[in-house]
């Protein structure tokens, strides 16, 4: 296969969409001998801040000479981005090689399952993870769950240490209508014996169902605290608490820390999506904030030094159908001096004039419509001016849409 034709590939289970389950995953990692066993690894779960968490705790132990491996969910320009070694994403070539022997494999598996069963496309692209992982030799891999745990394609993995950042009410149809029934989901990935690490300010429901779990599984619990007492070069409080969390997961898996390596993991490791300077003048931000959490995280964060002084905020949403639409925009719009309202290429996408309507319902600062992603970013950095800010958030996939290069194939919608 070459990249282009192993992205096509990919694209084309998209079709089968999410069934959760874990035989289908089984059965894969049998017909691939299971490489998921080769390595070490950790388990992050949680709502908000799984990306970030796993690349700093990736980032730190690489610091202390650990050959290292991070699987991550989504993508925003290549699938490639979503499995990285020692720091790097997966060469083109290398991710291509890693579906094809996936391919091989999932044909075999959709043979031995009845009906219209066939491996998805986020189980094939978590078994090109682990295969490659282990090809490459990694020591330990930091591993993202997609979606909850307990089903998710990835609890297929040994971990050592288990880490949840947060618990909010997202994905109630396939989770759960409570903090309580979302974390008993996720919790599920805990090991006997294992070490669970758990963020800061995790939801009073969320820590009862992990003391429960922990005490039935005879597993340890880590608590990190706020801060990680070293400067970071992402930016946000909440980059500092994801890095407090990364940094006790770590000391969890590794024992005692080295200072100097610590504080070198977190001036290199930057999260692209999360609060990304695209340009100056106006300054320009993505973030892939998606829920009502995210926003009002990133409404912190836009009180901050790296923005204080700026004015106006003019900023460009795009919200999935299926997220608290109301409850992001009440947590932003205060923030906001104008909104420039569009619409991701994902078809789950609002309308804009629907999110026109509650931002007028909400109180909201003055809001227009432009449906193209590029076409509205341009207009807000027109309406901020030279010393205004401008930030693009709501969804992973309108961060995706302004990355992408001009008339690159579509992006994956799971």
């Amino acid at each position: 296969m070459t990249p282009e034709e192993a992205e096509r590939y990919i694209l084309s289970r998209e079709l089968f969409g999410m069934r959760f389950g874990l035989d289908r995953m089984r059965r894969l990692m049998t017909a691939m001998g299971n490489p998921q066993l080769r390595f070490d690894s950790i388990h992050v779960v949680g709502t908000n801040g799984k990306s970030s968490t796993t690349r700093m705790i990736a980032a730190i132990l690489r610091r202390h000479g650990l050959r290292t491996g991070a699987y991550l969910s989504p993508h925003l320009v290549s699938f490639a981005e979503r499995i990285r070694v020692d720091d790097t994403d997966l060469e083109p070539a290398q991710f291509a090689a890693a579906v094809q022997r996936v391919a091989r494999a999932a044909e075999l598996v959709d043979r031995s399952l009845a009906g219209d069963d066939r491996v998805t496309q986020f189980e094939l692209l978590t078994a090109a993870a682990y295969s490659e992982l282990a090809g490459q030799g990694v020591d330990l891999a930091v591993i993202e769950a997609g979606l909850g745990g307990r089903y998710d394609a990835t609890n297929v993995i040994p971990s050592k240490v288990q880490v949840l950042t947060s618990v909010g009410l997202e994905h109630t149809r396939w989770l759960g209508p409570t903090i309580r029934a979302i974390a008993t989901e996720k919790l599920d990935v805990v090991r006997p014996g294992g070490t669970l690490v758990l963020g800061n300010g995790l939801h009073r429901d969320a820590l009862e169902v992990a003391e429960l779990i922990a005490a039935e599984r005879q597993a340890t619990i880590v608590r990190a605290g706020a801060d990680p007492g070293v400067q970071l070069s992402a930016l946000g409080s909440y980059q500092r608490r994801n890095f407090a969390l990364a940094r006790a997961a770590a000391e969890a898996y590794l024992g005692e820390l080295d200072a100097g390596a610590v504080a070198t993991a977190a001036a290199e490791t930057l999260v692209p999506g999360r609060l990304q300077v695209i340009d100056q003048e106006p300054l320009t931000l993505l973030d892939g904030a998606h829920n009502p959490d995210g926003m009002a995280a990133l409404a912190e964060a836009l009180g901050e030094p790296f923005a204080a002084g700026r004015r106006p905020v003019v900023a460009v949403i795009s919200i999935l159908d299926d997220k608290d639409a109301a409850g992001m925009l009440a947590e932003l719009m205060p923030r906001c001096d104008a909104l420039v309202l569009t619409a991701s290429q994902n078809p789950r996408a609002l309308p804009p004039p629907t999110l026109v309507s509650l931002a007028e319902q909400l109180g909201g600062p003055p809001a227009e419509v432009i449906r193209e992603p590029r076409f509205a970013l341009a207009r807000a950095r027109e309406l901020a001016g030279s010393g205004g800010l401008v930030l693009a958030t709501g969804t992973i996939y309108l961060v995706a849409d302004l990355l992408r290069p001009a008339g690159a194939g579509r992006a994956s919608m799971l």
